[in-house]
């Protein structure tokens, strides 16, 4: 049988890359075709992504694909991170670089939006978690600063509609990505326009809203020369790189209803969550900070953003900025060689959100806290893993008092799910098998909706089925149940 190919471009804030899907009817191959590194830009003390050079390396990503796979690729699709966006005006004019999330510059908005409308109030238009950066508080920045490009813009387009729109000309708000800005309605599935107005911000550059497996049409004529590919179209994805990865999440059973499982989509972020049918927008969601995104197939992800593996990360850039030269796997030794559960942190602490130095970031918290602070490398990975799966077990509980019923299983999906130590730990934290793969989740769950558009593929139900055909699993057991109880009653007394 003839594959069939989709190029799935899956780029996250370290990193890009093209992915080739191949399928067969039956299973999924995935192949990847071109890396590249992404990072945020320091400039006039903020902090920008390099949205060109991204660009280009998206373009050279499409030559290579029609090198390996001429004549066999279907489509293509983008996804990326969320809440971040460029801006463009009249005569489709890019103003400026797309800021990155982590820019300091909306710092204390929360509060300025809280003053104008009540967080109760956010919320009910919403559903979504309050975090700092969320897409709302930076374009209520840029109008407290009188910013001129907010004056002269035409067309919010979130990363992943940037490069849907460089490809084919067209602009559209993907549904899934437009659901992390919070001010996209979960039970409207449109644009919280009222909300938008009373923080006097400018309706008129919402877009039209698109849902996963919408064809956009063909790529650009100067794009298809340029990289070598004819009569290949534009499928969006789940643009949001979340969605795309719980699409690939291989549980049984149609998506929605009341949930046996959740799912932790673990890289630099950790996002846990269930996929329910209809969102839960309640006093006691506003409460847990829990958040209320599209999903692909109509679907709502209840979720938390968690740290995730950005400790160690970026431990792990400073050391070797130092000269350590460390591998993954020299930390992952170095930490399994340390002391179990000595030392804990709250991995969601502001101080932890972009420090200059992680490593001296964690001793300090534990100093503070009164905690052992942790004395050498392995101690300082170790206390960032272990506290990132005791948090996982804090969030467990809030999922299942959401629901009010029990998730038997954690999936674990992503690059996270090659983390041994950390697959284990959440196992013996929550007290939960963790059924750990596949890794390559966002760019799978990409693909796969793709297949969906071109007519391989027949539902959610069928594509997870594909996905247990075609990518192998670990599962990690509990183990050690009165040593994390003990470790989670100190974990807990470090909120107080």
């Amino acid at each position: 049988m003839n594959k069939k190919t989709f190029i799935a471009v899956d780029l996250g804030a370290s990193g890009g890359r093209h992915v080739a899907g191949l399928f067969d009817g039956q299973r999924l191959a995935l192949d990847e075709i071109y890396r590249f590194e992404n990072g945020y830009v320091q400039a006039a003390d903020h902090l920008y992504w390099d949205l060109l050079g991204l660009w280009k390396q998206i373009a050279a990503g499409l030559r290579a694909a029609g090198t390996a796979h001429l004549g066999q690729i279907v489509s293509v699709g983008v996804d990326t991170w969320g809440v971040d966006f460029g801006l463009v005006g009249r005569g489709g004019e890019l103003l400026g670089n797309p800021y990155a999330y982590r820019d300091r510059r909306t710092d204390g908005m929360l509060e300025q939006a809280f003053d104008r409308v009540r967080r109760e109030e956010i919320f009910a238009h919403t559903g979504l978690q309050f975090m700092q950066f969320n897409t709302l508080y930076q374009l209520l920045a840029m109008r407290l600063a009188g910013s001129p490009l907010l004056e002269a813009a035409e067309h919010l387009l979130l990363m992943p509609d940037l490069f849907h729109w460089l490809l084919t000309g067209v602009m559209v708000n993907e549904t899934t990505d437009a659901s992390t800005t919070q001010f996209y309605n979960p039970r409207s599935k449109n644009w919280a326009y009222p909300l938008f107005e009373r923080l006097d911000l400018p309706t008129a550059i919402l877009g039209q809203l698109e849902p996963p497996g919408t064809r956009l049409g063909p790529l650009r004529p100067s794009v298809a020369a340029e990289v070598g590919l004819s009569g290949v179209e534009v499928v969006l994805p789940g643009a949001h790189d979340t969605a795309s990865a719980v699409l690939a999440v291989p549980a049984a059973g149609p998506s929605g209803g009341r949930p046996d499982w959740c799912y932790i989509s673990s890289g630099t972020w950790s996002l846990m969550g269930i996929e329910v049918a209809e969102p839960i927008v309640t006093d006691d969601c506003l409460a847990l900070n829990f958040t209320n995104e599209a999903g692909v197939g109509g679907s709502t992800r209840v979720l938390k953003n968690i740290a995730g593996l950005w400790l160690v990360q970026e431990c792990r850039r400073v050391w070797n900025l130092a000269g350590a030269n460390f591998r993954w796997e020299d930390l992952n030794h170095l930490s399994a060689a340390a002391a179990p559960l000595r030392s804990l942190v709250d991995p969601d602490d502001p101080g932890f959100l972009a420090p200059a130095d992680m490593p001296a970031a964690i001793r300090d918290y534990c100093r503070r806290r009164g905690e052992p602070v942790p004395d050498s490398e392995g101690s300082v990975i170790r206390t960032a893993i272990e506290s990132l799966a005791l948090r996982y077990r804090q969030a467990l509980g809030w999922l299942e008092r959401l629901i009010g019923s029990p998730l038997a299983t954690i999936h674990v999906v992503g690059g996270g799910a090659l983390n041994t130590q950390l697959c284990q730990a959440t196992a013996d934290a929550c007290q939960r098998p963790v059924v750990a793969g596949p890794v390559e989740a966002t760019a799978t769950g990409n693909v796969l909706v793709q297949a969906i558009a071109a007519g391989e593929i027949g539902s959610i139900a069928e594509a997870r089925e594909v996905v247990r055909r075609s990518f192998a699993v670990t599962t990690y057991e509990p183990q050690d149940a009165a040593a994390w109880d003990a470790a989670y009653e100190r974990f807990l007394r470090l909120g107080r």
